[in-house]
């Protein structure tokens, strides 16, 4: 398959319609290897809430985020108009990242595109079944693309913090802890059988102050302000994505339960601890540089 040689790839539309962190930053290593490809393409987004703005926006490849409401009933002039959008460009790939999405894939199937990829293309290959789900699009991307798999390395999540980002995470950590040890940061929070019960975490903590005296302990809290611990360590809070990302690269290491924030620390380069007691390790662990997914 001659594709990349003979094709002029330029207007590009990824598909991707979840609201949820996890699985947006989940893209990143795909909209790498898209601008890595095709360094001079425009490329859309399809996306549910309004959450993905800030996420992705040091991307400069991206063009246009098509943001679905999390809400469609609700808002359903919103819903279809956006819908309506897909159709309105014309593009010349479309990428559907989670073959398993049922709407990501009507939106391949609708778009007006010379070129579609569902996602499932590699599933014929069972050498690579069962892979990561940040990098089974980037292979399946390069399967269509060269006609082969190719296993080399895919790149990590990367929300592409910039250097007055970290540096303001630097002061906010500094202001919390007040002194020049390093951090350990925490992330006790998760939805539904993957969120550890508080005296599990109290137990962590416990034995995490008495191994590793000469660190702080801080705890990044969820939305809701829940704390496993009980706040008995220092804790902090915030509603912009970046900037708690921001926070967990100063810190030395960060350990979480698999969810969304585990993920950010990934994308952030923090050596990432994800702890798993219910989903497929394999599948979802984080795998930055010194990042491990443990079996709890």
């Amino acid at each position: 398959m001659d594709f990349v040689k003979t094709a002029e790839i330029n207007r590009i539309l990824i598909c991707r319609p979840n609201h949820r962190l996890g699985n947006l930053l989940l893209v990143t290593p795909t909209l790498q290897e898209v601008v890595k490809m095709f360094p001079r393409s425009k490329i859309d987004l399809l996306v549910q809430g309004d959450a993905a703005a800030l996420i992705f926006k040091n991307y400069e490849n991206i063009d246009r985020i098509i943001e679905l409401p999390n809400k469609p009933l609700k808002y359903f002039s919103v819903y279809m108009l956006e819908w309506l959008s897909i159709w309105r460009r014309r593009y010349d790939l479309v990428i559907n990242v989670t073959y398993n999405s049922s709407s990501g894939r009507i939106a391949t199937k609708i778009a007006r595109a010379k070129r579609r990829i569902f996602g499932d293309e590699i599933s014929s290959l069972t050498t690579l079944t069962d892979i990561h789900m940040a990098r089974r699009p980037v292979h399946n991307l390069r399967y269509v693309m060269y006609g082969l798999a190719i296993d080399s390395p895919v790149l990590p999540m990367n929300l592409k913090l910039g250097a007055m980002e970290i540096a303001s995470g630097q002061r906010i950590l500094k202001n919390l802890v007040r002194n020049e040890r390093k951090t350990i940061g925490l992330f006790t929070y998760a939805t539904g059988k993957k969120c550890y019960p508080s005296s599990w975490w109290q137990e962590f903590y416990k034995r995490l102050k008495t191994e590793y005296p000469d660190f702080n302990i801080i705890e990044l809290l969820p939305i809701n302000r829940i704390s496993k611990l009980d706040f008995q360590a220092l804790s902090f809070y915030s509603e912009n994505v970046r900037e708690m990302g921001s926070v967990i690269a100063n810190t030395s290491v960060f350990i979480a339960a698999d969810s969304g924030v585990m993920h950010l620390a990934d994308a952030v380069g923090t050596p990432t601890v994800g702890l798993f007691s219910v989903t497929n390790m394999s599948v979802y662990c984080p795998y930055n540089n010194g990042s491990v997914g443990v079996d709890t």
